[in-house]
């Protein structure tokens, strides 16, 4: 029941929903592609992440000084909730938009994105 309650939890925000559906479409996103996509600053974007991971439903892992982030699906006896919440996902509108967005921001490198995020100091050219 302690599971649960803490899953539920994490997916009572807008936000946090909106990275989980993005994440189901992509194996993995960089923290600055979930801040582009989201519009937030990156201390927001984190402690969303956070609050994910926590409930296990998001891990991460480092590349040099880039984090990337993929869903993990809980246990197995979750699994006919997950495939309702991708279905669900389908019908927002807000998360097709999100979809489109994310086909714009993934083509552009983690350094990109951080430049025009926190200015040139971030990653120099």
């Amino acid at each position: 029941m302690k599971m649960l309650l803490t899953v539920f939890k994490a997916l009572a925000d807008s936000n946090r929903l909106r990275i989980i559906a993005a994440l189901t479409q992509y194996d993995e996103l960089c923290a600055t592609q979930i801040i582009e996509l989201l519009q937030v600053k990156g201390a927001s974007a984190s402690r969303q992440l956070g609050i994910l991971m926590s409930a296990g439903l998001v891990e991460s892992r480092r590349d040099g000084r880039w984090v990337y982030y993929s869903f993990q699906a809980p246990q197995s006896d979750y699994k006919s909730f997950i495939e309702w919440m991708k279905a669900e996902f389908e019908k927002s509108a807000l998360v097709q938009q999100d979809i489109k967005l994310l086909e714009g921001i993934t083509k552009y490198a983690p350094e990109e994105l951080c430049r025009r995020q926190r200015g040139i100091k971030c990653c120099p050219v």
